[in-house]
């Protein structure tokens, strides 16, 4: 069995949070899914749970990070080409989220980022199939 990931994030408005990945076109395990969380499938080893701040409280002791204020972490999810960045960014930012860095240009890997309703930092990229380019022999 491959090795599953499971990313716990808290929001403030489950419902704002459904709408808003939903927009991004992505769906969600329903067999996960009540009023205090739900679980957004990225594939079929990732997924990412929105659990509502109360609810995320009770899996730890620490404070939760606000953040709007402060970055707790960054996560990122690949799509298939350039113009998918892009068209991901256009759509976050249509459906509520904000902008967070600059468009980041490498040739062979193209990213941009936004954060979303509840302040979390994405990146969305691309990553041409053939990777970087070789080293030059002459250096």
């Amino acid at each position: 069995m491959a090795t599953q990931i499971y990313l716990n994030l808290p929001v403030k408005d489950l419902n704002r949070s459904v709408e808003f990945f939903s927009s991004l076109g992505f769906t969600f395990n329903p067999d996960f899914t009540d009023e205090n969380a739900t679980c957004i499938i990225i594939n079929d080893n990732a997924f990412v749970m929105l659990l509502v701040e109360g609810f995320f409280k009770t899996f730890t002791s620490k404070n939760i990070a606000d953040s709007t204020d402060t970055t707790e972490a960054i996560m990122a999810f690949s799509v298939d080409s350039r113009e998918a960045v892009d068209e991901t960014i256009r759509k976050a930012l249509a459906a509520g989220g904000t902008p967070s860095q600059e468009v980041q240009d490498y040739g062979f890997m193209y990213n941009h980022s936004f954060q979303d309703p509840d302040g979390h930092l994405w990146e969305v990229m691309w990553m041409d199939p053939a990777g970087p380019p070789a080293e030059s022999a002459e250096e």
